[in-house]
């Protein structure tokens, strides 16, 4: 079985080996928006080795052609991976092909092994395959056992390897999620097992790490001694978009901050790693996880809060609230809201609060970090109100860099304005030729997990979350504030930090 790769060797360079991708689901929306987008960038890219086929498989009646013909169509409308070329299209259609099948049926993953067979004899591609399940969560038990007991989950000859990417979210809760990597293991080793989260496909968010391990000026202040407190906010405009019933079984909590929100804190809070690898830089980040502080009743109570946006202006239109949303009860208590004040015991971030947000319909679409630093020890300007010094990571949709400190106005009086310089990496660098799951995928067929779950690390996450769930599934009489769509969320949110002397940093 191939190691893990250290990343440094492997992100943009060299050219990957053959393979074949077999794409589960791959009459889906996430296939068609972004999954085959995706490789398609890689193909015209080079980055999908001299010879790839790409198989996809899902329940819908479709054959190789008819399946190349509606995933061209559904192409045409990406923006993320810019206008389509019609040949680059074409020499990459070709290397698309589909089968048909149930995904608990024993005889299309026989039909499939055959398939595969025959394609990689045809293409020469030495039996590397990647399985990639883009569909619901509930039959990926279904396909792995299947997969196992079909014999494809084993290279099929000593220098091939075999990976699988299994799509967020990886259970509802601890226990699904314990039983969900115990089906997993059974049949696949964890150095095969590629639990993805496409967040951690942004170079802003692998920006964070190289902020602080290559530039000198930032990592001797990532501390307590001099950060007062870490804000996150993961925000949409968006509604539940048609998808009612499925939210009303997973609300926030379980969709953004056991995933995405996480995975930001880990990030921001992770000790030095001994080198960029997988094992390092997973390892640190678990102990994050496993360092912050449990939520009891209580807290939950004091530290906790969920909002349900409700009717409201954004955009100048107005905005039905949820419980008027297609497939959601009239007396729902899902949350589309969560603000939370973390807290993790550990030697770096002891008495540092770390308050996590996200949210639907909230005033703007914005991902972003603050580390907020404390004040100057002795303020010398006595009459001065002088805001304290913010380090500003903008994570979506302008991704960059802010500094905020304090600069003397001109003219005569010793006044003092709050300025700030900004890096935009679109300024920087130009526009991003590639997406985060191409980057992702890129990652998975050169054998490199650094950035994705491992395991144990989505069980800690879950361990996290599940107390705050149990308390709200226990308080069922208890009202969900409700929050205008447009704001910045309910006011008790506000009130959360305000109990600290703080407030949110809103996105500009």
């Amino acid at each position: 079985m191939a190691a893990e790769s250290n990343r440094s060797g492997s992100v943009y360079g060299g050219v990957a080996e053959p393979c074949t991708v077999v794409l589960f689901g791959a009459s889906g929306d996430l296939a068609k928006r972004k999954v085959i987008p995706a490789m398609y960038d890689l193909a015209i890219h080079d980055s999908f080795g001299p010879s790839y086929a790409i198989v996809g498989f899902a329940r819908t009646q479709m054959n190789d052609e008819s399946f190349r013909t509606t995933i061209g169509e559904a192409a045409k409308s990406i923006s993320e991976v810019g206008p389509i070329d019609p040949k680059k299209w074409e020499d990459f259609a070709s290397n698309l092909h589909y089968q048909a099948g149930d995904y608990s049926n024993p005889d299309a993953y026989a039909q499939l092994a055959k398939r595969l067979t025959e394609i990689e004899a045809a293409k020469d591609l030495c039996g590397n395959r990647l399985f990639y399940l883009s569909t619901p969560p509930e039959v990926y038990p279904d396909i792995v056992e299947q997969l196992g007991k079909a014999g494809l989950s084993r290279p099929c000859s000593p220098n091939a390897w075999v990976r699988i990417i299994i799509e967020k979210p990886f259970g509802r809760d601890l226990a699904s999620a314990k039983e969900l990597n115990k089906i997993v293991l059974n049949v696949f080793e964890e150095n095969q097992v590629y639990r993805i989260d496409h967040y951690l496909g942004k170079d802003t968010v692998q920006n964070l790490l190289v902020l602080r391990f290559s530039n000198g000026i930032f990592e001797p202040l990532w501390n307590r001694n001099y950060v007062d407190h870490v804000q996150i906010t993961a925000g949409e405009t968006l509604g539940v978009e048609r998808r009612g019933g499925f939210y009303e079984t997973t609300g926030a909590l379980r969709d953004m901050i056991q995933s995405h929100v996480l995975q930001l804190t880990s990030l921001v809070a992770v000790e030095p790693p001994a080198s960029f690898d997988a094992t390092a830089v997973r390892n640190e980040k678990l102990k994050v996880l496993q360092s912050i502080r449990p939520f009891n009743l209580e807290m939950v109570a004091q530290s906790v809060v969920r909002g349900q946006y409700a009717p409201g202006q954004l955009g100048g239109k107005h905005i039905s609230g949820y419980r008027e949303e297609p497939g959601v009860s009239s007396a729902s208590r899902t949350e589309t809201f969560v603000s939370a004040k973390v807290l993790i015991d550990n030697w770096r971030w002891a008495g540092v609060p770390f308050y996590l947000r996200t949210g639907k319909r909230l005033a703007k679409r914005s991902t972003e970090i603050v580390i907020e630093f404390r004040k100057a020890p002795h303020m010398v300007f006595r009459e001065e109100e002088i805001e304290p010094n913010r380090l500003i990571l903008n994570i979506q949709p302008d991704e960059g860099i802010s500094v905020s400190f304090g600069a003397k106005r001109p003219g005569t009086e010793m006044s003092i304005g709050n300025v700030t310089m900004k890096f935009s990496y679109l300024y920087g660098f130009g526009q991003a030729t590639r997406t985060a799951y191409a980057t992702l995928v890129n990652d998975c067929v050169r054998g490199d997990a650094t950035l994705f779950d491992r395991g144990d690390n989505v069980e800690a996450a879950w361990a996290l979350v599940d107390p705050i769930l149990d308390v709200w599934g226990a308080a069922r009489s208890a009202t969900v504030p409700q929050y205008s769509s447009g704001s910045w969320g309910p006011r008790e949110s506000d009130i959360l930090l305000e109990r600290d002397g703080r407030q949110w940093h809103n996105p500009q």
